[in-house]
């Protein structure tokens, strides 16, 4: 299982799950992928850490509606000075949503919105250096962004995140930019304009491995999930997405 203990700066470093039921999600990430959960304790605001084969995968907060925002999963990019990351995304055309602030003893953590209004986060690694694990079965394997405005997302990633950026594809039915390339590619950015539905914003999207793709999918309806959309091949593998008992959105890819 490929494991890493830090991310460089500007990959994705931990992923994270707004949910308003934490009990049943973590019943339901532990049956799907494996996972198990430990409770950081009221001192932590109750925040809850899953891991798959004793290595961290992702984080769990509990969602009480009052911000409105829905169910759902965000990531975190490594940074090495979150006040200054806070304040290039205020100053290329992004917006801070949670300043800068330290978690005792962990890091720092922020939170903004991208130059298309995606939200993202932003982690200084203390003690905790992020997931401990990706690309394989039950853990984070791609890390996507959905932009209407991806020429000024591209930008804002290198500008505030200090993206080495690598057009994959610019023909007018796929345009595609990743952080690294070849095997060394780390997330990518996907021209969505044509796709993504009337009121549904810019996003991040999570690709999780999967053995099987399409187990994994019936899997997530035993468990009271929903399929988004079934699985199909494509040459970056068997993709699928799901949605978990509360409504938030995940991938799942397989192969290839």
């Amino acid at each position: 299982m490929p494991q890493r203990d830090a991310a460089p700066l500007g990959a994705p470093c931990w992923i994270e799950l707004f949910t308003s039921d934490p009990d049943r999600s973590q019943e339901f990430y532990g049956q799907l992928f494996g996972w198990t959960a430990e409770s950081s304790g009221e001192e932590y605001g109750g925040y809850i850490s899953f891991s798959k084969d004793g290595q961290l995968v992702a984080g769990c907060m509990r969602n009480d509606g009052q911000s409105g925002t829905p169910d759902l999963w965000s990531v975190y990019l490594a940074t090495d000075d979150a006040q200054a990351t806070t304040d290039a995304a205020a100053a290329h055309g992004g917006q801070v949503v949670v300043p800068a602030m330290e978690v005792p003893q962990m890091g720092s953590m922020a939170f903004v919105t991208d130059a298309g209004q995606a939200a993202i986060g932003a982690w200084q690694p203390g003690s905790h250096k992020g997931f401990g694990v990706l690309d394989e079965p039950g853990a984070p394997g791609w890390f996507e962004l959905h932009t209407r405005d991806y020429d000024a997302s591209v930008q804002f990633y290198r500008d505030v995140f200090k993206w080495d950026t690598h057009v994959a594809s610019d023909t007018p039915e796929f345009r595609y930019t990743t952080l690294g390339e070849g095997d060394a590619q780390l997330a990518g950015i996907m021209d969505a304009a044509a796709m993504l539905p009337e009121g549904v914003p810019a996003h991040w999207s999570i690709y999780f491995g999967a053995e099987d793709a399409d187990a994994t999918l019936a899997k997530v309806v035993e468990l009271g999930g929903s399929v988004i959309r079934p699985a199909e091949d494509t040459p970056f593998g068997r993709l699928a997405q799901a949605a978990d008992p509360t409504g938030a959105a995940f991938k799942i890819v397989a192969g290839p």
